[in-house]
């Protein structure tokens, strides 16, 4: 067993669970009518999903297969220049197709994001003065919400298993680089965790419901790094993981895009959930920034 493994796996599950403190965010909410907040808080997600995916992962991925492509160069071999980048970003598009298609599979009365008829938007309009008003929304507003939150979780699940795998074999390598990777993490999942709670909490009432969904979603960062040692590090090599992650990001725009927004807008008013959208962004960068000066 490798000698840093105790500590990669430390770092690792430190990175993945601090989904908790985001989704912890729901007991904190003395006022589970005020529609400002689940807009402001779902503007704000989507605003983290976009900066660090437009940001930070698929540039990371787009650079990881340009220095393997120059590795290959190196080796003598011609590659057109750039033919590892195509593969990153046809895979970013798979990423979004691939959510689409999910949404698409859903039965329309279940599906939040097929456009709605005037009845339907009628009912949406009562579930948005239901809740300011503190009664029950709709069976159908509470199917919206909670399938946000699930598919949240889902997004995020996929994108923190490579996150996992990146964390467990950089720290492997560099203690000090997976410290700096597993922090850079950690402040993103922090938000990811309000994103997933904070629908579930709405649809449900239930502040251990919204806690453990959001919690359960940043398990997937430690599990991928123990499958990585045991089972893909024989067969993962860098190329494909940077094609997984050009993948993730664009199944992380689509989700912020075709689910959070609108539904941000849905329960609230449209310049909060932009407010919150940039908020997200700009808090995204400003860790960003300090991470990368202190590195």
């Amino acid at each position: 067993m490798h000698e840093n493994f105790w500590v990669a796996l430390s770092l690792t599950i430190f990175a993945g669970l601090s989904t908790g403190i985001g989704s912890s965010i729901a007991f904190f909410v003395k006022d589970r009518n005020n529609t400002k907040f689940l807009t402001l808080s779902m503007g704000f997600a989507a605003g983290v999903m976009l900066y660090v995916s437009f940001m930070e992962i698929f540039p990371h991925a787009l650079s990881a297969l340009d220095a393997i492509n120059e590795g290959h160069d190196h080796e003598g071999h011609e590659h057109g220049g750039g033919s590892n980048r195509y593969l990153g970003v046809i895979a970013f598009f798979v990423g979004m197709l691939l959510v689409a298609l999910i949404d698409k599979l859903v039965p329309h009365d279940e599906n939040p994001h097929e456009i709605m008829s005037e009845a339907e938007k009628a009912e949406a309009a009562a579930d948005v003065e239901a809740i300011k008003k503190g009664k029950e929304v709709s069976p159908a507003g509470k199917k919206r919400l909670m399938r946000i939150g699930l598919l949240t979780a889902l997004a995020l699940a996929l994108h923190n298993f490579p996150e996992g795998i990146a964390t467990f074999v950089s720290a492997l390598d560099s203690i000090s680089m997976g410290v700096t990777i597993a922090i850079a993490i950690a402040l993103h999942n922090i938000p990811e965790g309000i994103a997933v709670s904070m629908p579930v909490y709405y649809a449900t009432g239930s502040r251990s419901k919204a806690f453990w969904y959001s919690f359960l979603s940043g398990v997937v960062e430690p599990v991928g790094a123990i499958l990585a040692y045991f089972l893909l590090m024989p067969f993962m090599d860098s190329m494909m993981i940077a094609i997984l992650l050009s993948g993730v990001a664009g199944i992380m725009v689509f989700i912020a895009l075709d689910q959070l927004l609108p539904a941000a807008e849905e329960y609230g008013e449209h310049h909060i959930s932009i407010y919150g959208m940039v908020a997200g962004m700009g808090v995204m960068a400003i860790s960003l920034l300090m991470l990368n000066h202190s590195h």
